[in-house]
């Protein structure tokens, strides 16, 4: 068969460098010298074609027929993609044989690289064409990009994922913060950067490498902060002003229409109403949610397919830039507000199973379901107008460390529905307890007051029991034990009342945890040993956690008051464990301050300033109340105290600011262990 071409390749040359995509250069040369077909995959911008095209530059000199680039998004007919291939290889055309046979026969005793770059469009074509070439070329490789697999057996996928953009000082030397410094200082040479304000910017956008060069343009006109303000409308914002490598993608919204266009009608239609979730969801979500006589089934393995979901186990989620496009085409569709009011009425249902089974067994599971979902809560409660959501979250607000959010939508409720009902009376006492949490003592003896008198009022003995509760830690707080004692008690006696009519809750628990510390502030140990012997033994007959670990915090108050050291330490590591696993930043905060009391009553003052070092990063990482203005802090200076006149200022100074770096998570796994905090 007669060649015409002289080239050995037709690689186009790149007009700017490849950042951050090292390793995945590296492991697709090992897979392409492997596989005979390697697919890249992944979202649109993400960079699949550019690494596509350095990989062939790379792999030049390992075939000695060449390494060949065919561009597949202006071809819309897929009978015409074996003609394609065939001019980019410069063979002539034959109008007798089928063209695939003519590729085959010419390719069976080839050593090249087939680089099929953008087969999205005409997946079923291209499958069929690679099916016989593969089959009759042995030592051919193909290498394609497409967001959905080809679906060929031997076919190696490769997915190429978003940047990551870390927190912290490590986001500056980020491939994302890289890649915007690298565009910005070709397009502004003396622009100043910020590089925490930049790795911002790249973590709106997800990632993207397209998206974040695209925001890089911008500076020629705005500052990194007015760039970061109009990415609500990123779609606006990301209009390019020069073209890829290979001439498309000028913005990102023709980047994402190109995966719309892919989809069928069903699968737009999920997509568009997907977009409601703001964060990960499941398939059950997605079938509450999504579901109905216009879409009978779900084909959400479809959207992992073609890059519009990413899975991650059993859950699924959006990039926001996907998101985004979806929530636009919602509303062409007229269904936001439909949508809407489904997502909203889902979480409602299932925060409210999850308030009936906080009092038990599946409190764990629920803490775990809370933070999953917390971005869909937050949604949901932007477009509510009532108690029920905000209310039935208490658990959230009160026990799982979402004390700012909570009282900012309690308070905004409280202010705009003034007329009286069970409902306000419940968020009142949801609401003193949450400023409770927050340190804010006058807010919460407040609120708890009108909570208690509109409680009575309607004959709610719980809710009465809660506002009781309320008062009474605030009361010891306030350093008040005596009252407080008196209000627990009361409280107490409210909650076993509702228990005779059958009214069971959590509160009972955490009455008896708040009248055992006033009886330990009082010097009264044994009788608050007494009182948490019969809370632990209530907590572990419903399989409760929480409450109980409280209650371990105030046991260990009182056997080190008692001067058992060991069990102090035992019971302080307990109530640790669980608050940092059910992420109650408070409770958390508070036994390690604990753990710290325990060190120093055993005269290991180096180890309690570790231990202290830890929990003020506890403190002042977890948005809780100031240390220095709230009643927190006085067991805390009565510990540093002591481990300082032990240790002296100097190593009581070094070893502080050693807990303050320790990594949270590793710090609580060793205290967990008995042999590790021993070397702590």
């Amino acid at each position: 068969m007669a060649e015409t071409r002289i080239r050995r390749d037709n690689v186009p040359a790149e007009t700017s460098s490849l950042v951050g995509r090292e390793a995945e250069l590296d492991e697709l040369a090992v897979l392409v010298g492997r596989s005979p077909l390697v697919t890249l995959t992944g979202v649109a911008g993400v960079g699949k074609s550019r690494l596509a095209v350095r990989t062939a530059a790379r792999l030049r000199d390992s075939f000695s027929d060449g390494v060949w680039v065919v561009e597949l998004s202006g071809e819309q007919n897929g009978s015409l993609i074996g003609h394609t291939i065939a001019a980019v290889l410069g063979l002539r055309e034959q109008a007798v044989r089928p063209q695939a046979e003519v590729l085959a026969d010419f390719l069976a005793d080839k050593r090249l690289l087939l680089v099929l770059d953008t087969c999205d469009h005409l997946i079923d074509a291209c499958a069929a064409l690679l099916r016989r070439i593969l089959s009759d070329a042995p030592h051919a490789r193909v290498l394609a990009t497409s967001r959905q697999p080809l679906g060929l057996p031997g076919e190696r996928l490769m997915p190429i994922e978003p940047f990551a953009v870390p927190e912290g000082a490590e986001a500056a030397t980020s491939a994302a913060v890289r890649l915007f410094t690298e565009r910005a200082n070709a397009l502004v040479p003396d622009v100043v950067l910020d590089p925490q304000q930049v790795a911002e910017v790249c973590r709106r956008l997800d990632g993207i490498p397209l998206a974040i060069e695209l925001a890089a343009r911008r500076l020629r006109a705005l500052s990194v902060p007015q760039v970061a303000e109009r990415l609500d409308d990123r779609f606006a914002l990301l209009v390019g002003g020069s073209r890829t490598p290979l001439g498309r993608h000028q913005t990102m919204r023709t980047a994402v229409g190109w995966s719309h266009e892919l989809c069928t009608a069903a699968e737009r239609l999920l997509w568009a109403r997907l977009s409601i979730f703001a964060g990960g969801f499941d398939a059950d979500d997605a079938w509450a949610v999504c579901a109905d006589g216009r879409l009978a089934a779900l084909p959400l393995s479809r959207l992992v397919d073609k890059s519009i979901l990413v899975a991650e186990g059993s859950r699924y989620r959006m990039l926001g830039t996907i998101r985004d496009y979806g929530r636009e085409w919602l509303r062409r569709l007229g269904e936001e507000e439909m949508m809407a009011a489904r997502h909203r009425g889902h979480y409602l249902a299932r925060a409210r199973r999850a308030e009936a089974e906080w009092y038990g067994p599946r409190q764990a599971q629920w803490a775990d379901w809370a933070r999953r979902t917390m971005p869909d809560l937050e949604a949901a409660l932007a477009n509510d107008d009532g108690f029920d959501l905000v209310t039935a979250l208490w658990f959230v607000w009160c026990c799982l460390g979402g004390v700012s959010l909570g009282r900012r939508h309690l308070e905004r409720m409280l202010d705009t529905h003034a007329d009286p009902g069970p409902a306000r009376t419940k968020a009142l006492w949801v609401c003193a307890w949450a400023a409770l949490a927050a340190g804010d003592t006058a807010a919460a003896g407040r609120r708890a007051e009108e909570a208690y008198a509109a409680a009575m009022a309607e004959g709610d003995l719980v809710a009465a029991g809660c506002a009781r509760q309320n008062a009474a830690a605030t009361a010891l707080l306030l350093g008040d034990p005596d009252e407080a004692a008196r209000l627990a008690a009361e409280s107490a006696g409210l909650f076993e009342e509702a228990v005779r009519g059958r009214r069971v809750h959590i509160g009972l628990p955490v009455a008896e945890m708040t009248l055992a510390m006033a009886h330990s502030l009082r010097g009264e140990f044994d009788l608050a040993v007494e009182v948490l012997t019969r809370q632990w033994a209530r907590c572990a007959e419903r399989g409760e956690l929480w409450a109980r670990s409280y209650g371990d915090h105030v046991r260990s108050h009182a056997e080190l008051g008692r001067g058992k050291v060991d069990a102090a330490e035992a019971y302080a590591r307990a109530a640790l464990e669980v608050k940092w696993r059910l992420g109650d930043a408070l409770g958390a905060a508070m036994a390690m301050d604990q753990l710290a009391a325990t060190a120093a009553a055993r005269g290991d003052g180096r180890r309690a300033a570790c231990l202290l070092g830890a929990a003020w990063r506890m403190w002042t990482t977890s948005g809780l109340p100031e240390l220095g203005a709230s009643p927190y802090a006085t067991p805390r200076e009565r510990t540093e105290r002591q481990a300082r006149a032990l240790v002296g200022d100097i190593v009581y100074e070094r070893a502080f600011d050693g807990g303050m770096v320790l990594d949270l998570d590793a710090t609580v796994a060793r205290i967990r262990d008995t042999e590790g905090f021993d070397h702590l």
